[in-house]
């Protein structure tokens, strides 16, 4: 699964699902209609601009409270290329894999890097690159059943692909 270059959208300690998507907003079931309303009250300049091709960057606890899968579907659908916290909560971090959003763990890279300076990242080998400087971060690579679930669209595409 390989990355192209994106633009970082930076955000803090214990983003939560409710943060990520609103509850008014969990009645909604397709894809495209949750990301018109990722981050849309805690980050509105989020909501309206970002891009294809992102990428967020979070402090600890990403993805706590409640175990909706809401919250990563919306991130996707908005079209973030792979979400990399210092650290996730477990629930977010097993339904991002479930519904085919990459996920990493590299704190070094969330200190260091600042909100709008563009990234590569190659999951398999475990590599954040800021394009800005040069810099590489280094983080746990995917195992290959991970990156094989992702490069199904998640885990359902990925059981029916291989039964």
């Amino acid at each position: 699964m390989k990355m192209t270059k994106g633009k970082v959208w930076k955000f803090g300690a214990d983003i939560d699902t409710d943060a990520i998507l609103p509850a008014a907003y969990l009645n909604l079931t397709e894809p495209k209609s949750l990301s018109e309303h990722c981050f849309e009250i805690t980050h509105p300049n989020f909501c309206k601009n970002s891009k294809k091709g992102d990428f967020i960057l979070a402090d600890t606890n990403f993805g706590c409270g409640s175990s909706r899968e809401h919250a990563p579907v919306a991130i996707k659908a908005k079209g973030i290329q792979c979400v990399i916290a210092s650290n996730f909560a477990r629930i977010f971090f097993r339904n991002a894999f479930n519904i085919g959003l990459p996920v990493l763990e590299c704190p070094e890279a969330v200190s260091a890097i600042e909100e709008g300076q563009e990234i590569i990242v190659d999951m398999q080998k475990g590599e954040i690159t800021d394009v800005c400087d040069n810099k590489v971060y280094k983080c746990e690579p995917l195992p290959e059943n991970m990156l094989a679930i992702l490069n199904e669209g998640g885990l359902i595409q990925y059981i029916n692909a291989n039964k």
